[in-house]
């Protein structure tokens, strides 16, 4: 009698975990590393491979796409097979801490370009603080692509 009752609540046990766990989802294939990336290195596309993620992690915060990650730096260690999220990689810094870097002034028809000192690091985009080696002023600009710091009137 009880090796009758414990196979029934086993099998009622397994029928409600079938049940529970549902419908198999679709899936959606994402970047991952094939290796090991470290803090601070470029990925290129050779260190990466595609791995097939549920729908509902493919949709909360990771890459979906190889382009989005080649090219970049990793913020943090990235391991083979892992979905990587969208804060683990950077762009690659353009401009370093107390870097020489070019300042450029441009309103309408003029246009004014000096060297400056770097008092923060940064991507092309960010927007960080600089020393004029001239004036001695703090000013606060834009990196471009090239690395040049272009500031503005206001």
């Amino acid at each position: 009698m009880r090796l009758t009752t414990l196979r029934t609540i086993i099998g009622l046990v397994g029928v409600s975990l079938f049940a529970w766990a549902g419908p198999a989802s679709a899936a959606q294939r994402l970047p991952v590393a094939a290796v090991t990336i470290y803090p601070g290195d470029m990925l290129r596309d050779n260190m990466l491979t595609d791995h097939d993620f549920p729908d509902q992690i493919a949709s909360d915060g990771y890459i979906n796409k190889r382009a989005d990650l080649v090219g970049k730096v990793a913020r943090r260690t990235l391991l083979p097979g892992q979905a990587i999220s969208t804060n683990s990689v950077a762009l690659p810094k353009l401009v370093t801490i107390g870097a020489m870097v070019k300042l450029i002034f441009e309103e309408g028809g003029l246009t004014i370009s000096t060297y400056a000192s770097a008092l923060q690091a940064g991507a092309a985009g960010d927007l960080i603080s600089v020393r004029n080696l001239e004036s001695g002023l703090t000013l606060t600009g834009v990196i471009a692509p090239d690395g040049s710091i272009h500031v503005s009137n206001g």
